[in-house]
């Protein structure tokens, strides 16, 4: 049994396809055009009408062949991507092809299929107005339909809601439909707050009336509902975890034709109000003011359809957690999530009008990890007439989408070992990034590059580079991350000169130069 998102969308067709009593407004898809041909392969009455309507704005690719990854029919040649892995597969696998298989599967939109593999009835519905619930392995994903939530007791909870695992008592979820409690209690193994929705659905219940039909709720939610638990909105390396999550989330939730639709609702499961420098991240996913625990203080609420998506701690989940297998990189999904996150931000990428390369050097203005001969690295990189040398500073006074615009208009990219190099995930597909020193944090933004399909340097040789003191972390003593840094010029040229070449032989790289300095304007790519 699949449960779709029993979505009302209006019948009117102007500039949309229909389908039977819904249409689709391809505006509303909103995704890069180069995703069309793979959203087109999982609706192919959409892509049928279209290829057939001379007014639809995707005719000349609706009957493409492509394939995300993770449908049941995928052919490789169709495929989004193939991870490129290294013949260095020993103690990873048994073959070349399990080693791309297990990137795939941990890390790739084969992740995507293995839970789809999972799904489970939890609580099955016996006619189309009972409530339902279905959950991958430990509850890792989770969704619903006429599920209830009673919040009345939180409006004598005095202490501020983050990370709390008792926001509900037994009871306090539930639906009309025949539950399995066994196979539900057996999957509340992850309880942990941020790695399950165990904490939370381990309290659902079968209850004797449909919610609704009973007017047993003070609110009813109709548009579809993500609730999210979320890391740390202050550090974009976690809250990205949260965005990542949420985009796969869409791909697994994606049997309905409106699946990257705006026109949803989004619940934070804390009772603080969102505020994040990110902020405009999740409106790329919700055109509605977001919700927390607050809004329904008090309250018994009713949601037609809501999903409870990937969470950002999850035992070998996406992209905290992920054990990226040795020799393997380029993953698709990350690609597509950059590329997603870039369109409905608009962020451009200008044209060039000469072959330098452009570096961006993220500078620290923190106690710690500070470039102590900053001026003297920058000046030695400005003496080179091949490239066009930035020194940028992220504040949270620069709004968010000006920052992305820096980025994904670099081509290498600068910066000590912190939450900023996270902007990795946003460089061109020919960029470099150099973590100018990782702190003995070897593997954090060496595995996003690598996933990210990147090029990775860093630092290598100890002995030209000079900490400030041992380092004075609060609890731990000596720390390489609580000091600053000062760097051999010579060894630092030398790296950035690596980078630079990558660019250089990068054929993509070489096509967005050609194509931008023939017709003035820059290609799209989809290089992977």
């Amino acid at each position: 049994m699949h449960l779709l998102w029993s979505l009302v969308v209006p019948i009117t067709c102007l500039t949309v396809v229909c389908t039977g009593e819904k249409s689709v407004n391809f505006s509303d898809v909103d995704i890069p055009t180069e995703h069309m041909p793979f959203y087109f392969n999982n609706f192919p009455d959409l892509a049928e009408q279209c290829a057939n309507d001379e007014d639809c704005p995707y005719r000349d690719i609706a009957k493409e062949k492509k394939c995300w990854g993770y449908e049941d029919i995928c052919p490789k040649s169709k495929a989004y991507s193939i991870p490129v892995c290294s013949g260095d597969y020993k103690g990873w696998a048994k073959s070349s092809e399990e080693h791309v298989q297990r990137f795939n599967n941990q890390a790739d939109f084969g992740y995507i299929k293995e839970r789809n593999r999972e799904m489970k009835i939890m609580c099955e519905p016996l006619f189309k107005d009972d409530s339902s619930l279905e959950c991958a392995d430990h509850l890792r994903f989770c969704r619903g339909r006429n599920i209830m939530f009673n919040f009345t007791d939180l409006i004598h909870r005095k202490e501020p809601i983050r990370y709390a695992m008792d926001v509900l008592k037994n009871g306090q979820v539930g639906g009309y439909c025949k539950l399995h409690k066994k196979r539900l209690q057996d999957q509340c193994d992850h309880l942990s707050a941020l790695q399950s929705w165990g904490p939370e659905l381990r309290n659902f219940v079968e209850m004797p009336h449909r919610p609704v039909e009973n007017n047993e709720c003070d609110v009813i939610i109709e548009k579809p509902t993500f609730i999210l638990k979320i890391d740390a909105t202050v550090n974009m390396y976690h809250h990205f975890c949260d965005f990542f999550n949420l985009y796969a989330a869409l791909h697994l939730n994606g049997s309905h034709p409106e699946m990257f639709s705006r026109d949803v609702h989004i619940l934070i499961w804390e009772s603080y109000s969102y505020l994040s420098n990110f902020a405009p991240v999740m409106e790329t996913f919700t055109k509605h003011p977001v919700w927390d625990l607050k809004t329904f203080r008090g309250e018994t609420v009713c949601f037609r359809n809501v999903v409870f998506p990937l969470l950002p701690r999850m035992i070998f989940g996406l992209f905290y957690n992920t054990p990226v297998v040795h020799g393997c990189e380029k993953s698709g999904l990350f690609h597509a999530f950059s590329k997603h996150i870039l369109h409905r931000m608009k962020i451009p990428q200008f044209k060039r009008r000469d072959d330098k390369i452009r570096i961006t050097l993220l500078s620290r203005q923190t106690k710690y990890r500070r470039i102590l001969n900053e001026d003297e690295l920058v000046t030695r990189l400005e003496e080179n007439s091949n490239y066009e040398v930035q020194r940028v500073y992220y504040s949270h006074q620069m709004p968010f989408s000006e920052q992305l615009e820096l980025t994904h208009n670099s081509d290498v990219f600068i910066g000590m070992h912190g939450s900023g190099l996270t902007h990795l995930l946003f460089l061109p597909d020919w960029a470099a990034v150099f973590e100018l020193y990782n702190c003995e944090d070897e593997n954090c933004y060496m595995d996003l590059a690598r996933l990210r399909g990147v090029k990775y340097l860093t630092w290598e040789d100890s002995e030209k580079v000079h900490q400030e003191d041992e380092g004075h972390h609060p609890q731990m003593g000596a720390h390489a991350k609580f000091t600053n840094y000062r760097f051999d010029v010579d060894e630092f040229e030398a790296i950035v000169k690596k980078a630079t070449d990558h660019v250089q032989a990068h054929p993509a790289f070489k096509e967005f130069l050609s194509t931008s300095l023939k017709y003035g304007h820059p290609a799209t790519h989809i290089e992977l």
